[in-house]
């Protein structure tokens, strides 16, 4: 059965009891992908299951080429698409969720685009963009910044209060940052407007969490045999989420702590606790468990080792660098981590984890690194870490087979991580990436004796000595 709104009422799964003829469009979602569906939007079809929010409905827009996918399967399924759960049984649960009203590609109608954003019925403008789509060195007035900031200049001409617009990717102080891309695109070219954006247009920031891999084939065909329906794009996650958020909104929000959104006055702690520990965490993971010839991130996190240097990581590393988490059980929260890696029905995989590093180690272990060295605590885990992604990058395995380097840098990092055979600190002096930390001794040492001990031994059993303090 295909999945659309004519045969919505014959579909047997939990679904809209609300009429989505009655939702209009509040909110404004750049970059609908599987994390904002199995998320953002999933907090908006509960509150409208509850009979409320119904000004709040999401109209998704693509800016890349690569969407021009969803904006068809979105036209086809009139913006309806299934959420499973993949519980650690083996048991799903599946919903479809219909808070996506519309769905606009860009490219075809940036107009439309613009006039939407511009209207007073639209409060809020979200962001999963990636964590390097806040770069605006190259964006012209097609990218999300060009976008926003026309919709945004016309809303000031016509004297309609500004929407928040609200980053829901995995940088620390998301808000702050995209305050500052945001207004430093509009300063180029108005500085009149940039000045009114101080002054009228709120950033909270947020702390968002729900492990979503991939949607594969099979998740699809599962669907249709357990279901009977025809989705084109389901998306899978665990059942764990949250979603931590400043209340700081330029022109109201929907309700969203009547369906467990903890709403604060300061999201950073929660921020760093989940960036530092959970993100870091996926990265401290996921190159050693590659080229120890692991490709689920669930038979990896299963593996005693590498849950003991996870929890190491995040106990002797990560923990001392966060700031008080109010109402947070942290020892609960990280072992509950490494659970959720381990859940084996996610699924998700470790090429997944890799992919983009040069985006993500930055943002969320460098951090880690650069505090501890300051405050004179351990790096060597950490160290660790950033070598097993330099021996990774090298593009071959252990096996002697090619690794496929899935990054925006991939073209200079594989060249340089392969240079490192003769220039062991070759990769590290990447500036742009690691600041000074080629010249900081108790970090290069750190990081030369688990190159060299990736090179000579292999991942495991450079994580086994890691583990023995005799040994190391």
């Amino acid at each position: 059965m295909k999945l659309n709104n004519a045969s919505l009422s014959e579909i047997a799964i939990s679904k809209p009891s609300y009429d989505r003829s009655e939702i209009t469009v509040g909110i404004v979602h750049f970059g609908v992908g599987g994390f904002h569906r199995a998320h953002q939007a999933m907090y908006l079809d509960r509150l409208l299951e509850d009979g409320k929010a119904k000004e709040w409905g999401i109209c998704g827009v693509g800016v890349l080429p690569g969407d021009r996918k969803m904006a068809a399967v979105m036209a086809d399924q009139d913006g309806l698409y299934t959420l499973i759960l993949m519980n650690p049984d083996g048991t799903r649960d599946a919903r479809v969720i219909g808070s996506i009203v519309d769905y606009k590609f860009a490219p075809d109608d940036p107009e439309a685009v613009i006039e939407l954003i511009a209207a007073p019925t639209t409060r809020i403008v979200e962001l999963t963009i990636t964590e390097g789509g806040y770069v605006i060195d190259d964006a012209g007035p097609d990218s999300v910044f060009g976008l926003v900031t026309a919709a945004l200049a016309r809303r000031k001409e016509r004297g309609i209060p500004s929407p928040t617009i609200v980053s829901c990717d995995n940088i620390e102080g998301n808000g702050d940052v995209a305050r500052e891309a945001f207004t430093t695109y509009a300063e180029r070219t108005q500085p009149d407007l940039a000045e009114w954006m101080k002054a009228n247009t709120r950033f909270p920031n947020s702390m968002v969490d729900r492990i979503t891999p991939v949607t594969t084939p099979d998740v699809i065909e599962n669907l249709a045999a357990d279901s009977g329906i025809d989705d084109a794009w389901p998306v899978a996650a665990e059942p764990f989420t949250a979603w931590v958020l400043d209340d700081d909104f330029s022109d109201g929000r929907p309700p969203y702590d009547e369906v467990g959104v903890l709403l604060v006055d300061d999201v950073t702690p929660y921020e760093l606790m989940k960036l530092r520990l959970l993100n870091a965490g996926h990265q401290a993971l996921c190159y050693f468990a590659y080229l120890a010839g692991y490709r689920l991130v669930a038979d990896a996190a299963g593996d005693p080792l590498f849950a003991k240097f996870l929890l190491e990581y995040m106990d002797t590393e990560a923990t001392p660098t966060l700031k008080p988490v109010p109402g947070i059980d942290l020892p609960k929260f990280k072992q509950t981590a490494v659970d959720r890696f381990a859940n084996p029905a996610v699924r998700d995989t470790i090429v997944r984890l890799c992919f983009g590093s040069s985006d993500r180690i930055p943002q969320w272990l460098v951090p880690v690194i650069k505090e501890n060295l300051r405050s004179g605590e351990p790096v060597r885990l950490s160290a660790a870490t950033v070598a097993s992604w330099a021996r990774y990058a090298e593009g071959v395995d252990e096996d002697g087979q090619p690794i496929d380097v899935q990054d925006q840098l991939a073209e200079s990092l594989v060249p340089l991580a392969k240079s490192q055979l003769e220039n062991p600190t070759a990769f590290i002096e990447n500036t742009a990436l690691f600041g000074d930390l080629a010249s900081e001794p108790r970090f290069v040492e750190a990081y030369l004796w688990a190159l060299d001990s990736l090179h000579r031994v292999g991942s495991r059993a450079t994580l086994e000595a890691l583990m023995n303090s005799d040994e190391r």
